[in-house]
């Protein structure tokens, strides 16, 4: 008698193997009709993007002058029943127009260590794990705004009177799903409404937005690249992998999970939605969530998407030697190289523009 046969796994990932991907990127495929019937697939399944259009009202709540910046604590809102808690860090030197960048965490305790503040334990180990996205973001000519994610920090679950309390995510994604929706479609909502809120700062560069984020913050600065064209440069760390490799082999929070993407894609072929623009996908040679073998698959074909779309050098795999975390100091130099080209790439899909 073969045990094995007892676990749910077994079948699932029996089924997984057997599983057509119907739009799964192949070279036959003409590119631009398959990035269109991918894109439409992808927020088919996601759900509804809940969000309000038109001038973003923000209040500031706290401010912070330190030498080198400005850091304001704002609240802002991506539709009237959702408030969200952000940070606003904005370089002290006076220049025209600045870079700007979203910074998201993961699974945390919350956006302030973005803007490197320890209020918790174990705040102190994780910003050492270059996790203050913003604070780099600054100091590298940025405008920064490090958006709370739902379900993390000061936005976790306040009124349920029940709920999972040993993950922050369970209940908003089961109530999601049952809404017709993910809770990914709402974080993409949120950033999306950030970068509203960016692109009617007078000091802000349209043309060079980017998002980055580790884990669950790396998840949401992809698949909303994937969807927001706005996004210039997109740096997801220590999240980009086969789901084979990755979600479907290991146990991972349910909120990384899209209804029936096995059906139809892979995360890799995702990347044909980000193609031309910028790709900087960070990975640590040591993550045990995202193994180091499911990265490099996935970012081989990502590569040859690129390749397909005419712009090669616009994606970029960077590993580090550690663990489950960002690498500063090998990223932000390939950052500020992308963004010498002025905040264009210098392609339209297939040729040189």
């Amino acid at each position: 008698m073969d045990k094995k046969k007892l676990s749910p796994s077994y079948f699932q990932l029996k089924l997984m193997e057997r599983m057509e991907r119907k739009l799964a990127f192949s070279q036959e495929r003409d590119f631009e009709k398959w990035r269109k019937k991918l894109k439409r697939k992808f927020k088919e399944l996601i759900g509804p993007i809940y969000k309000e259009n038109g001038k973003v009202e923000f209040k500031i709540l706290q401010e912070e002058k330190h030498k080198d910046y400005i850091l304001q604590k704002i609240i802002f809102f991506t539709n009237r029943d959702v408030m969200n808690i952000a940070y606003l860090v904005i370089p002290s030197e006076k220049k025209k127009k600045y870079p700007a960048m979203i910074c998201l965490q993961g699974h945390s305790t919350g956006a302030h260590l973005s803007v490197g503040k320890a209020k918790f334990r174990g705040d102190k180990k994780a910003i050492k794990g270059d996790r203050d996205f913003a604070i780099q973001a600054v100091k590298n000519g940025f405008v920064a705004l490090a958006i709370e994610q739902r379900a993390f920090g000061e936005r976790e679950e306040k009124l349920l009177k029940q709920r999972i309390s040993y993950n922050r995510c369970w209940d908003a994604t089961m109530h999601a799903l049952m809404l017709g929706h993910t809770l990914i479609a709402e974080r993409i909502a949120d950033v999306m409404r950030g970068i509203d809120l960016l692109y009617q700062l007078p000091f802000i560069d349209k043309s060079k937005i980017g998002c980055m984020g580790n884990s669950g913050g790396g998840t949401i600065t992809y698949y909303a690249s994937c969807i927001d064209e706005r996004i210039k440069i997109s740096v997801p760390s220590c999240s980009f992998c086969t789901y084979e490799d990755s979600i479907m082999k290991i146990g991972h929070c349910m909120d990384n999970y899209i209804p029936s993407a096995l059906k139809y894609f892979g995360m890799e072929d995702l990347a044909g939605l980000i193609v031309p623009r910028y790709l900087i996908i960070v990975a640590g040679k040591k993550d045990t969530i995202f193994p180091i073998q499911g990265v490099r698959k996935a970012f081989r074909k990502a590569k040859e998407i690129y390749k397909k779309g005419g712009c090669p050098e616009n994606i970029k795999l960077i590993i580090g030697e550690e663990g489950h975390r960002f690498y500063a100091d090998k990223t932000w130099p390939v950052i500020k190289k992308f963004l010498k080209t002025g905040g264009k790439n210098g392609y339209i899909i297939g040729k040189k523009a």
